[in-house]
């Protein structure tokens, strides 16, 4: 079902990584006992048919009902062996969602998240701060499943502030909120660790700062592999000083954009590429697809009209957008089926440790090859993978199934390894927090 148009460049890459399998592995192996890995991650993809890049790596990933239940136990590897660094003796945790709970979607995922969890024996309890939740809640699912969520609750125990449902106060605390709406109060100071550290959520994080860190993963993976590393990275810059509201302004970002579009043109030069450079310009910190825009000029970020600069400057829990990445825009030529032809579509591929839990396309049906697809109209199709993304099969050509999901699988990790190098200084000893009741 799924369509993509190759050229030279991707072709050459995926042979690569085909040929070099043993030693990616090799590497990956030694890259993790540095660097432990997030508890969990998702990344966005795109394939321009000469370049598959991430274009985006959430550390608090909703989405995990769209992947297939065939690679389950993938997914519960991956969970074993973060929960046994996170509280090696301890066998429970608590789950804080975000803060909506009218959302059956996320609620999906949520009751499919816990699900995984309990099935290696670990027990889980949902705690939410969202104020409504006053006490413990029970909401049946279109799927047929029934999710309970209880209030979070603070206690001081032995000297320490921990956090639990009712009398459950288990080793770690497991975070599906991304914090936009900044650090709550009843998380600070505690003694469980939280995975990811509360230092990552994006009340703090900036995109810029992990693709950063990419340009460094991808770079010492390029130098292994022998290839030029703008084939797997995206150009960026960022502006760290930035007011939609004020159409005279905004000089770095109209520079930034000029500047980026010509390194790409320069890149597209040196590999015949006949195509139009483009950048995404997006708010520094924060999800769910808000202030985002395509610039294909200085032009487009300078004349932008009023509805255009309110859409630009707000993002999610109606934060202001003040500082923004530009991004190399980086083509979608891969397309699935549909009702009303061939859709827009890209790859989410979902990490949980170390271990590539699955995936699935987010598709589109009326944006194109440059736009955004985390959009509304976006529709999640649980293609997922037909094999397990670190399974080529190297008698089959490098865009075989298999062989292509192996690269989704490689790109994807080498993010989760950015994403690690991010949370590194964070990180926060469990070893000492272990409590009798989880």
């Amino acid at each position: 079902h799924l369509t993509t148009a190759l050229s030279g460049p991707l072709l050459k890459l995926e042979s690569e990584l085909l040929n070099r399998q043993s030693d990616i592995e090799s590497w990956f192996d030694q890259q993790w006992a540095l660097t432990p890995p997030p508890f969990y991650s998702s990344v966005d993809l795109r394939n321009a048919g000469f370049k598959l890049a991430p274009v985006d790596t959430n550390l608090f990933p909703a989405g995990f009902n769209n992947l297939n239940p065939a690679f389950n136990e993938r997914a519960v590897q991956g969970i074993r062996a973060a929960m046994e660094r996170a509280c090696s003796f301890a066998r429970g945790i608590v789950l804080v969602p975000e803060k909506h709970t009218r959302n059956t979607y996320y609620l999906e995922n949520l009751a499919t998240l816990a699900g995984l969890i309990e099935s290696d024996d670990f027990r889980v309890r949902i705690g939410s701060i969202a104020p409504e939740i006053t006490e413990p809640t029970t909401f049946d699912l279109p799927s047929g499943k029934s999710l309970l969520i209880e209030p979070l609750v603070r206690r001081e125990h032995d000297g320490k502030h921990q956090v639990g449902v009712g009398e459950f106060f288990p080793c770690a605390v497991l975070l599906n909120n991304d914090l936009s709406g900044g650090l709550p109060e009843i998380l600070r100071n505690i003694s469980q660790p939280v995975l990811p550290p509360l230092a990552l959520g994006w009340n703090k994080r900036l995109k810029s700062a992990h693709f950063a860190e990419y340009r460094s993963v991808a770079g010492e993976f390029s130098e292994l592999l022998g290839i030029d590393s703008w084939l797997i990275d995206p150009l960026f810059a960022n502006c760290g000083k930035v007011d939609f509201k004020d159409p005279e302004g905004n000089e770095c970002l109209r520079s930034q954009v000029g500047l980026l579009l010509k390194k790409i043109a320069a890149k597209y030069e040196k590999y015949g590429i006949d195509q139009e450079p483009f950048v995404i310009v997006k708010a520094d910190a924060g999800t769910y697809g808000m202030g985002i825009m395509v610039a294909r000029s200085e032009a487009d970020v300078t004349q932008l009209n009023r509805k255009q600069r309110n859409k630009m400057a707000s993002s999610k829990e109606g934060n202001t957008t003040n500082s923004v990445i530009i991004q190399e825009g980086v083509y979608t030529m891969e397309t699935v089926a549909s009702e009303n032809g061939p859709a827009t579509a890209e790859p989410v591929v979902y990490m949980i440790d170390s271990t590539v839990a699955g995936g699935f396309y987010r598709v589109h049906t009326g944006k194109g090859q440059q736009d955004n697809l985390n959009s509304p109209g976006a529709e999640f199709r649980p293609l997922s993978f037909a094999e397990p993304c670190d399974t080529p099969d190297c008698s089959q050509a490098p865009n075989a199934e298999p062989n292509r999901f192996y690269a989704y699988g490689v790109i994807a990790r080498l993010a989760a390894l950015a994403a690690a190098r991010e949370i590194a200084p964070h990180a926060k000893s469990s070893s000492t927090v272990v409590d009798n009741a989880a």
